[in-house]
């Protein structure tokens, strides 16, 4: 039996969610590794409050990309795991600049612009498809995330 039968959803819903859901993992993969590439590069005087502040981030993006993997998995599809593939449909494009603090910090805030904007579109989806289980976990993000867009604002003076 299919997990959309036993979970109470259409497979139809659920494959549509299941491609949105692929959409924003490979967003979060791309935000992730650029993320990391700030962690890695960060030069100058802000270095000692960013560096730690990047990789908490990147720590919380790597546990986000294992869960929306999962619930696509759940949702009975499956979740792609290529870069050549999350390129193709992310709309966070890779950074080249990850030296720069409030450049980077900028790349952040556009990043969570794109997650934010797409698990937005997924609580109106899933909310019409009955699917509570999905429907949590990105409002969960948001009210994460949207503290964090606030923080990282008040870093840039903003």
């Amino acid at each position: 039996m299919k997990n959309a039968n036993i979970i109470g959803l259409k497979e139809a819903d659920c494959q549509n969610i299941s491609e949105k859901l692929n959409v924003l993992l490979a967003n979060y993969s791309v935000f992730y590794q650029n993320t990391r590439g700030s962690h890695w590069n960060i030069k100058g005087e802000q270095f000692f409050t960013l560096h730690p502040k990047f990789e908490e981030l990147y720590n919380s993006l790597v546990l986000k990309i294992d869960e929306i993997a999962e619930r696509i998995l759940t949702l009975g599809a499956t979740p792609a795991h290529n870069y050549s593939e999350y390129l193709q449909v992310s709309t966070i494009k890779e950074s080249k600049e990850v030296s720069d603090g409030n450049k980077s910090v900028e790349i952040i805030l556009n990043s969570f612009k794109v997650v934010i904007d797409l698990q937005r579109e997924l609580l109106d989806i899933t909310e019409k498809a009955g699917d509570e289980g999905t429907n949590s976990q990105m409002s969960d993000y948001i009210t994460e995330q949207e503290k964090e867009v606030w923080m990282y604002n008040s870093y840039l003076g903003k």
